[in-house]
C-alpha cells in the first residue's frame, strides 16, 4: 500500500531533500508518494520542521507519527493538537559536523590560538607554553548523541574529560557525573565547559552566576547546543569580572543575535552565526526512511522523543 508523507518545510529544505529522501525511501522498499501539499486526511507521515506553517496537526486524521528533521524538538513538545508520535534527527552528519566544531574550538582555548590570530607586535615574543591535554581539564554537559561522542573523541586527543546527564550514563574514557551534586564536580573540573544540553525547563539558565562561580578561575565556554542553556546577564559580568576568560557562543535567546547585543562587541566573546553543525540531507533522509520502514513493519522508531521530558 502507497504510504503519502507530506514534506512540511521551508521550501529551501525541500529543494535539498526532494532527492535524497526520495532514494533512501526506495532503497528501504517502500512504496510512497512524497509532496509538499496533501489533502490532511491523506497524510500519513509529516517530515518535520517546526518552523513549517503546520502548527495544527487536528486535521491529520491519518496521520501514523512526525518526522522532525532538526535535532532540537523544544519548539513542537508542547503542541497539544500532537497526539501521534514524534523522532527528532539524530544523523551522522549532523553528529560529525558537531564533533568537528567542538573539537576545534576546544583545541584553539586550549592552544591559546585568539592571540596568534590576532598577530603578534614586532618585538613581542611570549613563549607562554600550553599544558599538554592530558593536564587540560574539559567538561561536557549533555551526554546525549551528539555530547557523548563529542566527550569520546576529546578524551582520545588526551583531554582530561568529565561529563554530566541528568541521568547516569557511562561514556568510555570519560568521569560520568549526574544530578546536582554531579554538576557541581562537572563544574568544577571545567577549564573549557562544552554545553550540548537540550532546551527544557529544567535545563534553561542552567548556566546561571551560581554555575559560573564554581568553574576555575579563567575558564572557557563553548555553547553550541542551546542559547537558553545560558543566563546571558550573568555570563556578562563573570567575562567583566575576568572570572571566565571566553566564551565562544553559536546559538542565542532571539537569532539573529540583535545588533546591539553586548556578545557582539565584548572583547572575550566570539560569536558564530549558529553554524556548529547542520542535518546533512544524505544522511538525514536514510534516517527519516528507515523511521519509516520501522512503522509500517511494527517495529520500534529511532530517537523517539520523550513528550514528558522535552527531548
Amino acid at each position: 500500500m502507497t504510504v503519502n508523507i507530506l514534506f512540511a518545510a521551508l521550501p529551501q529544505r525541500w529543494d535539498s531533500y526532494r532527492e535524497p529522501l526520495s532514494t533512501a525511501l526506495r532503497e528501504a522498499g517502500i512504496d510512497f508518494d512524497l509532496r509538499t501539499e496533501f489533502a490532511p486526511a491523506e497524510v500519513d507521515y509529516i517530515v518535520y520542521a517546526p518552523n513549517s506553517a503546520v502548527q495544527d496537526f487536528t486535521p491529520y486524521t491519518r496521520l501514523k507519527a512526525v518526522l522532525n528533521i532538526w535535532a532540537g524538538v523544544e519548539k513542537i513538545t508542547g503542541n497539544p493538537t500532537l497526539k501521534v508520535p514524534l523522532t527528532r534527527m539524530v544523523d551522522e552528519g549532523l553528529t560529525r559536523g558537531m564533533v568537528e566544531y567542538v573539537t576545534g574550538h576546544v583545541l584553539r582555548h586550549h592552544l591559546g590560538m585568539d592571540k596568534h590570530i590576532r598577530g603578534l607586535a614586532p618585538g613581542d615574543w611570549p613563549q607562554d607554553f600550553p599544558p599538554l591535554a592530558q593536564d587540560r581539564r574539559v567538561t561536557v554537559l549533555g551526554l546525549g548523541e551528539l555530547g557523548a561522542v563529542c566527550a569520546t573523541t576529546l578524551a582520545g586527543l588526551g583531554f582530561d574529560v568529565a561529563g554530566w546527564s541528568r541521568s547516569p550514563k557511562t561514556v568510555e574514557g570519560v568521569s560520568c557525573h549526574h544530578g546536582d551534586a554531579g554538576l557541581k564536580a562537572a563544574l568544577t573540573h571545567a577549564e573549557i565547559l562544552v554545553l550540548l544540553l537540550p532546551d527544557t525547563p529544567a535545563t534553561q539558565n542552567l548556566i546561571d552566576a551560581e554555575a559560573l562561580e564554581r568553574m576555575p578561575m579563567g575558564a572557557m565556554i563553548v555553547n553550541p547546543g542551546r542559547g537558553p542553556l545560558i543566563d546571558d546577564e550573568a555570563l556578562l559580568a563573570a567575562l567583566d569580572a575576568g572570572h571566565i576568560g571566553h566564551a565562544t557562543l553559536d546559538v542565542f535567546r532571539v537569532e539573529p543575535l540583535p545588533a546591539e547585543h553586548r556578545y557582539w562587541t565584548h572583547p572575550h566573546v566570539t560569536v558564530t552565526p549558529h553554524i556548529a553543525s547542520e542535518t546533512r540531507a544524505p544522511s538525514a533522509s536514510r534516517v527519516l526512511a528507515e523511521n519509516v520502514r520501522r512503522f509500517e513493519a511494527g517495529e520500534p522508531l529511532l530517537h523517539l522523543v520523550d513528550r514528558t521530558a522535552g527531548y
